[in-house]
């Protein structure tokens, strides 16, 4: 253990003297937030953009790239997530539930101040685990069988029924309709087509991107333009609101530490993601709220349970990836790609053979998440200027990211599709009976055409 604090330290120690280095952290760190931070763009379409700009770097400088876009894209998405109810990327979702409403309610700044502070505080948490504990917790994960990886996908049905504001039984009908949803595609163990109904698109399956621009992006776009001639009143963000007190600090404490604990965990577990993470931890902060009725309408507590879990997955999904070679996250399996390009193979053997690597790896996390702190910190103001951009120059710009997003994301105009439909889908039938583009009582006669 005191091995791994001083090699940390040591690398730790050469990163912070060194200007090449120091460059693609702070490069690194502030594209992924802003990255994150559009609607439809996301990390793990960043990291496969920038993977063949790695090619003719050296293994060091390429891992420093790429942990620190990894860092800032996911903590980036808050942004959009508590301004526009749009989640800059899928582990943002669960901050929109209560970001969003405190923002309207004139509370934004304290809103991206609680954001940023659980994202700092989930991932240094994470990063202590990162290096004391990556051996111990790897083989744990790696005893996960079949039977164990069915509990936790039927915990994970669980906790997103108990989210249900109405009903267990509704909140759980929602679940299996998310893996109806994934259903079509090809079948992973007999390689045959299933559900694709003869649509070509579908062979491909429906990816995740598209249908969360849709339910988020999309449907909260048209709810917008509905209301485009309201008069909206700006909810300003000043730089004082988002610091946090010491009384904050005290009151979420217990909150911060558990959603981390959560966060770090579920990122070790090969393939869950931070998404799931938040919903972990957002689940566990309102079982143990002493008011869960505030949830989903502008609490805290959400935000802050959110915020530290998804950051502190990043770390978590590190952890195997370094010591045994198995990608956490879909990040890291890229991240993978990336390293053995250079000859690099992640494992048990890394840290004997290329300690430069493992360390350095532990090393950009830490860094990275504190660059993060400061840089979401300071210019948050300025994007969250965007609130005050009129409608008429806004939503048109956010929907090009939405189509560009879902479009790059597996270079098939079939996802731009996906994602409309699931935008209308998830419409209210009071707002789809106000668009004059669409009225409900004609579409039967145009569903017959």
């Amino acid at each position: 253990m005191m091995d791994a604090i001083r090699n940390t330290a040591l690398t730790m120690v050469t990163m912070l003297t060194s200007p090449s280095e120091m460059w693609f952290i702070l490069i690194g760190t502030a594209v992924g937030i802003y990255v994150g931070a559009i609607p439809g763009l996301t990390g793990t379409m960043l990291i496969s953009l920038t993977l063949p700009l790695t090619y003719y770097m050296s293994d060091v400088l390429a891992i420093d790239l790429l942990v620190a876009l990894y860092v800032g894209s996911i903590s980036g998405g808050l942004i959009s997530a508590t301004l526009l109810r749009i989640p800059g990327t899928p582990s943002s979702i669960v901050t929109t539930f209560d970001g969003y409403p405190m923002a309207q309610k004139g509370k934004a700044g304290k809103a991206l101040g609680l954001g940023i502070t659980s994202s700092f505080v989930g991932g240094l948490i994470s990063c202590f685990f990162l290096i004391f504990l990556s051996p111990l917790l790897a083989d744990i994960a790696l005893e996960f069988g079949p039977f164990e990886i069915f509990s936790m996908v039927l915990m994970a049905l669980v906790l997103i029924a108990s989210l249900g504001q109405e009903s267990f039984i509704k909140g759980l009908v929602s679940g299996f309709l998310g893996m109806l949803v994934a259903t079509p595609g090809i079948d992973p163990i007999t390689s045959t087509k299933r559900l694709t109904f003869g649509l070509n698109g579908l062979v491909g399956g429906l990816a995740l991107i598209p249908i969360l621009i849709g339910m988020f992006g999309i449907n909260q776009i048209i709810n917008e333009l509905i209301s485009v001639r309201n008069v909206v009143k700006s909810a300003p963000v000043k730089l004082r609101d988002m610091f946090l007190s010491l009384k904050d600090l005290k009151r979420h404490a217990v909150n911060l530490v558990r959603s981390s604990l959560i966060g770090t965990w579920i990122g070790i577990l090969p393939g869950i993601g931070g998404n799931i993470g938040s919903i972990v931890a957002y689940s566990a902060a309102k079982n143990a709220s002493k008011h869960p009725e505030e949830f989903g309408v502008g609490s805290e507590e959400g935000i802050v349970a959110s915020e530290a879990a998804n950051n502190a997955t990043i770390n978590g999904a590190l952890i195997p990836f370094l010591t045994l070679g198995i990608p956490g996250s879909i990040i890291t399996a890229i991240m993978m790609g990336a390293l053995t390009l250079h000859n690099v193979v992640p494992g048990p053997l890394l840290v004997r053979e290329h300690p430069q690597i493992f360390y350095g790896v532990i090393s950009v996390a830490f860094i990275a998440n504190i660059v993060m702190f400061i840089l979401v910190l300071l210019t948050s103001v300025i994007i969250a200027r965007i609130i005050d951009i009129p409608k008429t120059f806004l939503l048109p710009a956010i929907i090009v990211f939405c189509v560009v997003g879902s479009f790059a994301l597996n270079n098939r105009f079939f996802d731009v599709w996906v994602m409309f439909v699931f935008g209308l889908l998830f419409l209210p039938t009071q707002d789809v009976q106000k668009l004059p583009i669409l009225p409900v009582s004609k579409l039967p006669y145009i569903m017959s055409k």
